[in-house]
């Protein structure tokens, strides 16, 4: 049974499509995509995780539907078959999603921005974060916590360093959903060298291979063993642990590339701070992430003109969302005190149109509106 959101939230979705209004005076189109969704876009992109936090259904076919969870694949996958996908387009919205919390409602209402399309990325990350900042202030929030970050820099940084491939794969993973990076960066330091291992055939049989050809092996071992998962883990990610076990057999990661990984994702502060930090390790460790750099101190200009007071904003280079199909630029609003729980959060998803079958890459950015956050703490009738 779906609990879904007491009645007393009438006054919060009266604001909310107030503001859906100010968002479509503003150029954005209202899009409103079937609450019936295809589940696997969901699944692939979030991770089996999310599974448990669905409502879920099969039809005739035999193909896994689900109430959405969240608009912004919905709001992508009708842009990609409108016709007009690559042009630039923005679309604003506000309904329903459904997703098990525990004891908190399991329908509840979100509204926000996406935006597809765009070639000048850092004009429209300051944009949406500028956006999300009107919307608090819309409810009477005018002085959050503006949280952000970069994954594009961690991204570039990995590339730079010239990491084994199960390496970056494994630290990008690590980074987006929030988990065991700093001891998975300490692991991987360690080289397993000659001591035993009972898959030693498997290990030098994967030596030197890419992740295509190691997949390839171990779906055939596990088909050969009648298996389809290890232990909960996928035929994918089994081939990723040979894969790194057999690179760490010739060597650990070097010391030098370890201590840059950890000096880049300490830095902190306000942008321009974090600019600053982020030139001095480039050019102390000799790395090549000077494209990424200059994007990332583009957006602080565009934040600046758009009034944003970048001083108080905070930036981390260890900021993420805890989503895999984020590619750059990230944020949060909070209020203040409250450490956990967003108010509005999104970021840039330039990965996303091409994993839901667009034939070329397509910028994208947005971000949510959780309106029962801010019923909760805002004072807008």
């Amino acid at each position: 049974m779906i609990e879904t959101a007491a009645p007393a939230a009438t006054g919060s979705a009266a604001w909310a499509e107030a503001l859906l209004l100010s968002f479509a005076q503003a150029g954005y189109v209202q899009a409103d995509p079937a609450i019936l969704q295809p589940a696997e876009p969901f699944l692939d992109l979030s991770g089996e995780d999310i599974r448990k936090s669905l409502y879920l259904t099969t039809d005739a076919s035999g193909e896994e539907l689900c109430l959405r969870p969240d608009l912004t694949i919905p709001v992508a996958r009708d842009y990609l078959a409108s016709g007009h996908a690559g042009q630039p387009m923005g679309f604003c919205y506000l309904g329903p999603v459904f997703r098990y919390r525990g004891g908190a409602p399991s329908e509840f209402l979100q509204a926000g921005i996406e935006s597809f399309g765009r070639q000048d990325r850092a004009a429209a990350d300051a944009e949406m974060l500028a956006l999300g900042l009107e919307a608090t202030a819309a409810f009477g929030l005018n002085d959050v916590e503006i949280r952000t970050g970069d994954v594009a820099l961690f991204n570039t940084l990995l590339d730079a360093l010239d990491l084994f491939p199960v390496w970056r794969r494994r630290l990008i993973k690590d980074f987006n959903r929030k988990i065991s990076l700093e001891q998975d960066i300490e692991h991987l330091a360690v080289a397993t060298g000659s001591a035993h291992n009972e898959y030693q055939g498997v290990l030098a049989a994967l030596a030197g291979s890419d992740r295509k050809a190691a997949l390839a092996l171990v779906t055939d071992l596990m088909s050969i063993a009648g298996a389809t998962n290890v232990g909960g883990r996928s035929v994918s990610e089994i081939a990723d642990r040979f894969l790194e076990q057999s690179t760490l057999k010739g060597g650990g990661l070097p010391r030098e590339k370890r201590e840059s990984i950890q000096r880049f994702l300490a830095i902190s502060g306000d942008p321009d701070d974090a600019l600053a930090q982020l030139r001095t390790l480039a050019a102390d460790a000799r790395l090549d992430i000077s494209a990424a750099i200059d994007q990332f101190e583009s957006r602080i200009g565009f934040m600046a003109a758009r009034g944003i007071d970048t001083i108080k904003t905070r930036f981390s280079t260890s900021f993420g969302r805890g989503l895999d199909y984020y590619t750059g630029f990230e944020f949060e609003l909070h209020a203040k005190g409250n450490g956990t729980e967003p108010l509005v959060a999104g970021g840039r998803y330039d990965g996303l149109m091409t994993q839901l079958g667009a034939n070329a890459p397509i910028p994208a950015v947005g971000f949510s509106i959780w309106i029962e956050a801010l019923t909760q703490v805002g004072s807008a009738p």
